[in-house]
């Protein structure tokens, strides 16, 4: 079996039982079954006796009947967009309401068309009111449920940043999937990022579980940036359905942007343009060599455990280690480079690589640097001839944005 990570769960309302929903549907059925004058209601006629004349039948005004998109009201497709019109008279106003909320609608050319997706395994109703031919407003009610899906034929997004956030100007938004999203194109056109001030951008797909949307250039600091994924019950290909839509909102901080040179062995501290201080560090020694690029402060961690085997040095190695109280570490890799304190290398630093890949300060520049620093503020390493990948870690300012732009799936 399978084993997968735990997910939101749906509301109550998925987990009734079978003959709860089967008495709803009964319900239902019972519902959306025409009178023997074939209405979805009481009876429009004035109703004469077995020998009421033809013309008083003639005079009789037709029939107000709903119409509506799906034809079995027990299994209604959740990607299917709903429609409501009537077979006579003229639709005025529909109200589709359900345990998970109203269903908001838009009516053209006397058809009420659903603007909202409609949610797995829920009862809802459909109220609506019509003129019929002779003037006289009447009302009808219809209902259906949707068909119930399997959490296994649900994707979940997660975001970063997280909502309220203040993040570094590097920071991509980056969405990933728990199932895989093959109709990447429509996926996309329900995704959006939008910023105060306005900069341009565009999404990237690393792979079909995970997309990254960053601006042409670093955010301007201070900028305001939402997230609006529109993808509940969204037909993400092979039978999966989004799981929820998302909002997300966060905010940019000031403008950190950290320079490494590997052949001076110094970084640079500039906070909105202005230099702020020059540390001497220590970056990879042969065989080690930390990679050129630019980098982003995933995460940070007061002290972390670092231990040679997670990065695939085995433990009898002599280049092996195991220090279980590194501090002022953060991450810039997903491989295991890390911005620390490293006090067994002080004698080294500004003057030769002597660590396994990381960026290796004293503990007080170490702790400086870490406290004014934030998830997405930028490294930008020179000085080696190892490159940084596109997805070792938050790589996306490898890449020209014109070269970036060819990863959406609307380019």
């Amino acid at each position: 079996m399978r084993t997968r990570a735990l997910r939101p769960l749906r509301s109550a309302h998925r987990r009734t039982t079978l003959a709860a929903a089967l008495l709803a549907l009964s319900g239902a059925l019972a519902a959306c079954t025409s009178t023997p004058g074939g209405s979805d209601g009481p009876g429009d006629g004035s109703g004469g006796g077995p020998g009421a004349s033809a013309a008083s039948d003639a005079a009789r005004p037709e029939p107000v009947r709903l119409t509506t998109s799906f034809a079995d009201p027990t299994a209604v497709p959740v990607a299917a967009p709903l429609t409501v019109a009537t077979s006579s008279g003229t639709l005025d106003d529909v109200a589709v309401s359900s345990p998970e909320g109203d269903v908001a609608g838009s009516m053209a050319g006397g058809t009420w068309t659903a603007v909202d997706r409609l949610e797995p395994g829920t009862a809802y109703t459909i109220t609506a009111s019509a003129t019929r031919s002779d003037g006289e407003r009447v009302q009808r009610t219809r209902r259906f449920r949707t068909v119930d899906l399997t959490l296994d034929e649900q994707t979940f997004a997660a975001v970063a940043p997280l909502d309220g956030e203040t993040v570094g100007v590097g920071m991509p938004v980056v969405v990933s999937f728990d199932l895989p999203v093959t109709d990447r194109a429509l996926f996309e056109k329900h995704m959006r990022v939008t910023s105060t001030p306005q900069q341009r951008g565009s999404w990237f797909w690393l792979s079909n579980r995970e997309v990254h949307w960053r601006p042409a250039t670093y955010w301007k600091a201070g900028t305001d940036v939402s997230v609006d994924l529109d993808i509940n019950s969204l037909p993400a290909g092979r039978g999966i359905y989004g799981q929820e839509s998302r909002s997300i909102d966060f905010q940019i901080g000031d403008a950190h942007v950290y320079k490494v040179n590997a052949r001076t062995h110094q970084m640079q501290v500039f906070s909105n343009g202005d230099l702020l201080r020059s540390i001497p560090i220590t970056t990879g020694k042969p065989g080690f060599t930390t990679r050129s690029g630019t980098k982003v402060i995933m995460e940070k961690f007061e002290t972390k455990r670092m231990n040679s085997e997670t990065v695939g040095i085995n433990r009898n190695s002599p280049e092996a280690y195991d220090i279980d109280d590194v501090q002022w570490a953060m991450r810039v890799t997903y491989s295991g480079e890390f911005i620390h304190a490293a006090p067994w290398s002080v004698g080294s630093q500004g003057y030769a690589n002597v660590s396994h890949g990381c960026t290796g300060l004293s503990t007080a520049d170490a702790g400086w640097l870490y406290a004014m620093s934030r998830r997405g503020d930028v490294v930008e390493y020179t000085g080696t001839d190892r490159q940084m990948t596109l997805d070792n870690g938050y790589g996306d300012w490898n890449l020209p944005f014109a070269d970036w732009k060819a990863g959406s799936a609307l380019s």
